[in-house]
């Protein structure tokens, strides 16, 4: 199996930075031993879906990247070959390269504009790489049959909450979990970038290309972020770790950090009914948290 066969965890939140809010949080940070985070969930059908067992898996992603982190490892464990695209220069380092490289992924930077031209068109892989039987998978890994794998996460809930809050990076998780609750309940996304009013666009692609229905129970904030992709502020960084303090449940400042600093003025500024049943969707990707920790230093 790629993916633990146990459901991650989803346990109530008692914290003074919530205080009188019916929360809880879906731990998707322990649903792999190595690899925290939901990748493994988007990465889980498309690797089903394989055609040739020879296949050499190629994707894109920073030096930080949750993804590439969790691609690694997937093709390590199904004996596949795997190379990454990574943004950036000849020579810069991160512990997440460390990892992927200690487990047998080749690793080739690639400038901005050439990021950018991957990010544009998909084929462009094939000129920085030459590879037989290459698969490419998207950034992110978010593909359709990505929403597949998240949808999964609805099912192991122990009730159907009225709010699910997630954060969002490319709409694939977002899309995935609308897929799941099929109608019900309703979803708030928190972009994690600046300029995030596309995703719904994207999140409206990827359901259509799944095969799901064009789902419209959600909504997207787009004002929560920090100053971009990456960027903290001072406010954020306290935050993050009064809730681990009072919690005991680790964050990065990328994904969920945002998205539960987020609920947090949400609830505070009546966004939330007051009887509300918050399920805040934790999706990992603790990379972040190591590259923060880096910066720092």
């Amino acid at each position: 199996m790629l993916l633990t066969s146990q459901a991650s965890p989803c346990q109530p939140v008692h914290s003074k930075l919530f205080a009188g809010l019916d929360m809880w949080i879906k731990r998707d940070d322990l649903l792999h031993p190595q690899v925290s985070g939901n990748k493994f969930r988007k990465l889980k059908y498309p690797l089903l879906a394989l055609p040739d067992k020879a296949a050499h898996l190629v994707s894109m992603g920073g030096i930080w990247s949750n993804h590439i982190h969790a691609l690694a490892h997937a093709a390590h464990t199904l004996g596949l070959r795997s190379t990454a695209l990574i943004r950036g220069a000849e020579g810069m380092h991160s512990a997440m390269l460390d990892d992927v490289s200690a487990l047998g992924m080749g690793v080739r930077f690639v400038d901005r504009e050439a990021y950018r031209q991957l990010r544009a068109d998909e084929l462009a892989w094939r000129n920085h790489c030459s590879i037989d039987h290459g698969v490419w998978l998207p950034e992110g890994g978010s593909a359709p049959l990505a929403l597949r794998g998240v949808a999964e996460l609805i099912a192991e809930l122990p009730f159907v909450p009225d709010q699910l809050v997630v954060a969002c990076g490319t709409g694939a998780t977002m899309a995935g979990l609308l897929a799941g609750l099929q109608g019900q309940a309703r979803v708030t996304g928190i972009a994690a970038i600046s300029k995030g009013d596309y995703l719904r666009e994207e999140i409206r692609r990827l359901l259509q290309a799944a095969g799901y229905p064009d789902y419209r129970n959600y909504e997207l904030l787009t004002d929560f972020h920090h100053g971009g992709y990456g960027k903290v502020s001072a406010e954020l960084v306290d935050f993050c770790c009064q809730f681990q303090l009072e919690t005991g449940i680790p964050l990065e400042p990328v994904y969920t950090g945002k998205m539960l600093f987020a609920l947090r003025q949400l609830w505070h500024d009546g966004y939330l009914a007051k009887n509300v049943r918050v399920v805040a969707v934790h999706t990992g990707g603790l990379q972040g948290a190591r590259g923060f920790t880096q910066m720092q230093r």
